[in-house]
């Protein structure tokens, strides 16, 4: 079935504007709700909504609401949340669905909506194909009497601390250890800051004070450079930098120096695959991924498994093959382990323990493989246009793919989230790689 409305994650957009109107969440909460409504007693359709910091997640949170309950759903709100505890709080609460509130790691004037089914996972393409046949025709009310209800859930982020904290190993603690936690001014605010604390951790938040406007401003996984500061300052021993939503993360080392995704999955596949826990001998990771990873796995008897852009992808694949590692460059790490999306806590509590079980430091941990030079260039293009088809575009990246054959490769794809085409390439030879880079990206705006 065609998809209008949803991207790689969820309906997103800028707010106040199409589809990102009240107007809009109100149908998507009563399709939503018309999705998911068992036969049986009325008490038993629920839901649970959590959001991040957005000004506009007021505006969006209620009109979701009205929807769900229009169609006989009772609405559980948890408030600001991280995105993986509403997955862990879907299935916890046994929940008919899960929603989540958040543009994850864009700027504050955009947020979306994702869905999580019952057993806390993204909902499948298919699913979110038939909620926007749904959308677009006539939705039937429930009956006055069976008109649902919405109440608070004042513990819903020390359910999930306290589960967080669960994922640690046993009688393991963080003291002695100075941790910056960089929550981007998002979802994590609170949450972040407890779980290190209550470990044990001399904890020195940052990006902790959300306005409504200020989210990912300068700080989170996409500004690294505010952690790293702080990690120097600070004397400290690591650096955690979440992004908006709390799903991926990025690691400082005790040098101020970024690891991002593909290092710490490439550490965390080594120690699961030591002990025994690594499903199928694989990770899996999308084809952004960095070669030296694939090199690094492969130089272990371990298998990379890629796929398309978007964690959706990843734990679709993880699923499928019966793998619990997964993840994306971008700091996305999927452990199915322990949670049913990405989350970048978790995922910094994995590098927190190998730390206390190794003694070894962040800078030694972070550099698991020596990357292939990568370069990754965003060009923006208007509203109905498809530069990608523009036979100049596609002679320039034919002649790319040849000059790279062997030695590197070019990746060249639109955005699921924004209207961006994204250019990478991999290469050895930098300077032949910031050519093919350039020039593609040369070839894409002036289509654009």
């Amino acid at each position: 079935m065609s998809r209008g409305l949803f991207g790689t994650d969820g309906v997103r957009g800028r707010a106040n504007t199409h589809p990102m109107t009240a107007e809009m969440a109100l149908r998507l909460g009563a399709a939503a709700g018309r999705y998911f409504r068992r036969s049986g007693d009325d008490s038993a359709h629920r839901v649970v909504i959590g959001k991040d910091t957005r000004l506009s997640g007021y505006m969006l949170e209620n009109a979701l609401t009205a929807g769900l309950t229009s169609t006989g759903m009772n609405v559980l709100l948890l408030g600001p949340v991280p995105t993986p505890a509403v997955g862990f709080l879907t299935r916890s609460m046994r929940a008919d669905v899960g929603i989540m509130i958040s543009a994850s790691h864009n700027p504050a004037e955009d947020n979306g909506i994702k869905f999580f089914g019952p057993d806390g996972f993204k909902l499948s393409d298919e699913a979110e194909a038939e909620i926007e046949r749904i959308v677009a025709g006539d939705i039937t009310p429930a009956q006055p009497a069976n008109i649902g209800r919405a109440r608070r859930i004042d513990d819903g982020r020390g359910r999930y601390v306290e589960y967080a904290k669960t994922t640690f190993p046993s009688g393991q603690r963080l003291d002695g250890l100075r941790v910056v936690i960089d929550c981007a001014n998002g979802a994590a605010y609170r949450a972040a800051p407890d779980v290190l604390w209550e470990l044990g951790a001399h904890v020195i938040p940052i990006g902790v004070k959300p306005d409504g406007f200020n989210i990912n401003a300068g700080v989170g996984s996409t500004h690294p450079q505010a952690c790293a500061a702080a990690v120097l300052d600070h004397g400290a021993h690591l650096g955690i930098s979440l992004d908006g939503d709390a799903d991926r993360v990025i690691i400082i080392d005790e040098k101020g120096q970024v690891a991002d995704g593909d290092q710490i999955m490439a550490l965390m596949a080594a120690r699961w695959a030591d002990q025994g826990r690594l499903q199928g001998n694989a990770l899996v990771a999308t084809v952004m991924s960095n070669l030296g990873l694939e090199h690094f796995l492969t130089g272990r008897g371990l298998r990379l498994e890629r796929t398309k852009v978007g964690d959706r992808y990843v734990v679709e694949r993880m699923r499928g093959g019966g793998f619990n590692l997964g993840g994306e460059q971008s700091g996305h790490i999927v452990m199915t382990d322990y949670a049913t999306t990405g989350d970048g806590l978790i995922a910094a509590m994995q590098f927190l323990a190998a730390m206390a079980e190794t003694g070894e430091s962040a800078s030694v941990l972070a550099a698991q493989f020596d990357p292939v030079p990568q370069m990754l260039k965003n060009v923006r293009y208007a509203a109905g246009a498809d530069p990608l088809s523009a036979a100049e575009v596609r002679a320039v990246i034919a002649d790319a793919e040849a000059r790279l054959a062997g030695t590197g490769r070019v990746l060249i794809r639109k955005s699921g989230t924004e209207p961006l085409i994204r250019v990478m390439a991999e290469a050895e030879n930098e300077t032949v790689l910031r050519e093919v880079v350039d020039g593609i990206v040369a070839a894409v705006e002036k289509a654009a």
